[in-house]
């Protein structure tokens, strides 16, 4: 067989057309990966109280003794986050958590670290959490029973809200969030 001038022959596989191709299937498929996990965490929210709404006010259990109503806090912005001692990303988050909470408590942030420890033992798991891992966790540490996890939609932990000073909800965050995320929800929050 003889190949006529002027005439190519077949393409051999891995030419500049296939490379352009193959970089378009990336860039369509981290599209699509982008826009489902968009999606995915708009889901989430959804989920969750919605903005500008005002949960009934809840008092609980202090883990030192006493109480706490959220009704008192009215004039202050609330950080109420749900956690649990068996939780690995609630436990990883948590020393940014009070550590913020101690840096913006002078602007008028209040932390409220809500425990869903249950059973006969949750306030022995969570003092041993507190002696071996956080002791600054302490005074912020309140337990919240099924009616105010309901309530608020906890379904996930952690999750996170913010108050505003009329105990209505501005934020919400269901999953861990790392240092800088919780400081700028917190700056967004202390600014409303």
């Amino acid at each position: 067989m003889t190949q006529q001038a002027g005439t190519e022959g077949p393409k051999p596989p891995g030419g500049r057309g296939d490379g352009v191709k193959t970089a378009l299937s990336v860039v369509a498929v981290l599209g699509l990966a982008a826009l489902a996990f968009l999606g995915v965490r708009e889901a989430q929210r959804a989920r969750l109280v919605p903005d500008g709404a005002a949960p009934q006010s809840f008092t609980m259990r202090k883990h030192d003794g006493g109480s706490l109503a959220l009704a008192d806090l009215k004039g202050k912005v609330v950080m109420l986050d749900f956690w649990a001692t068996w939780c690995p990303p609630c436990r990883e988050e948590m020393p940014y958590l009070v550590k913020l909470a101690k840096e913006y408590e002078p602007q008028g942030l209040v932390f409220v670290a809500a425990s869903r420890d249950e059973g006969p033992s949750a306030e022995q798991e969570v003092d041993y959490f507190l002696q071996r891992f956080q002791p600054d966790l302490r005074p912020y540490v309140v337990y919240a029973d099924d009616d105010v996890a309901r309530a608020f939609q906890v379904n996930a932990l952690p999750t996170l809200y913010f108050l505003d000073g009329d105990g209505k909800v501005t934020d919400a965050q269901r999953g861990m969030l790392s240092e800088a995320g919780l400081r700028r929800r917190i700056e967004r929050a202390l600014k409303k």
